[in-house]
């Protein structure tokens, strides 16, 4: 009898114990060769990450709009997107919520000897825009134009296109000028094109002088409050990877297949740029910035981009604790 009571309780030390160092699993969404597939990468190289409470279970999508799709239909617990769409998806009652990754955005790049140094020399010139009409930099960018008497929608002949296509025809010198993502700017910049101008320039020239994070995190409301503890260690090892992306030479050696560039002055601006678009500040002042930010892109986009809503709907902005 006693023999059968120590068993008992063996099995029931063994069963706690192993249910004790079961660790959440979360599912995140990932383009390959994304920066996200960066920070992971580094993540999952850190030894501190072995006595973490998560386990990451990386799922690869097409795109921007797969990992949307995946999202919706619980395929995954996380992806990188933005406030806008989380806002708009909140207000058809779904209880999607943001936290902030990036606070880069994109850049208008035109050759070296390009005669535009200024968004008033884009007038009459060939602009290839990345993404379509509803492209928030487009959008801002046309904001920016305005207040310079420059209607930059009927004065420039658009060409929209997927970013990698978008670089090509720069290259092929069938535009101008190109409004293209960060990093797809980059490239270009690393082979001798010139910025004009940044997605913070145009804010900035806006009036917004915060620095408003464009892309983070997104997953449901409900799935974070159930898994906070695991969530917060996440975002915090995320923020360590990336630290350590940006100071370590060593950490950054490892992840250079993943820029897909063997050209060392492309790898180096890479990796500058995405060190200038850690979040350093998110609080109410960046909440507000974004709000503004939120209404001119409704006005804008003759409310296509937001939906009707006049104003970002609360719970947009997931607070960590």
């Amino acid at each position: 009898m006693k023999l059968n009571f120590l068993l008992i309780g063996l099995l029931l030390s063994v069963t706690y114990n192993s249910f004790s160092a079961e660790k959440t699993v979360i599912r995140i969404g990932v383009q390959a060769f994304g920066t996200l597939e960066w920070e992971l990468s580094a993540l999952q190289d850190d030894p501190a990450t072995k006595s973490a409470d998560f386990q990451l279970d990386i799922q690869y999508v097409a795109n921007a709009e797969a990992g949307k799709i995946a999202l919706q239909s619980d395929a995954v617990d996380i992806i990188i997107s933005d406030w806008i769409w989380v806002s708009s998806l909140r207000a058809t009652g779904a209880d999607f919520t943001f936290y902030p990754y990036s606070n880069n955005s994109g850049a208008l790049v035109v050759a070296e000897k390009s005669p535009i140094h200024s968004i008033k020399d884009l007038k009459g010139k060939r602009l290839g825009i990345a993404g379509g009409e509803l492209d928030k930099n487009w959008l801002l960018l046309q904001a920016l134009a305005q207040k310079e008497q420059l209607d930059l929608n009927a004065s420039v002949q658009k060409t929209f296109g997927a970013p990698p296509l978008i670089n090509e025809q720069i290259k092929q010198n069938r535009v101008d000028a190109v409004l293209n993502y960060w990093h797809f700017a980059a490239r270009l910049e690393a082979q001798g094109y010139r910025q004009i101008i940044d997605g913070r320039g145009i804010l900035k020239g806006l009036g917004i002088a915060e620095n408003v994070p464009g892309i983070g995190y997104v997953f449901k409301q409900s799935w974070a409050a159930n898994h906070k503890q695991a969530l917060n260690s996440f975002f915090k090892a995320g923020k360590q990877a990336k630290n350590q992306l940006c100071s370590s030479d060593a950490v950054w050696q490892k992840i250079l297949p993943l820029t897909k560039t063997d050209d060392l002055a492309t790898q180096n601006l890479l990796r500058q740029r995405y060190c200038e678009g850690g979040v350093e500040h998110w609080g109410v002042q960046e909440q507000q910035a974004a709000d503004r930010i939120y209404s001119m892109l409704r006005n804008l986009s003759h409310n296509r981009l937001t939906g009707q809503s006049e104003s970002l709907q609360s719970g947009t902005f997931w607070i960590a604790e």
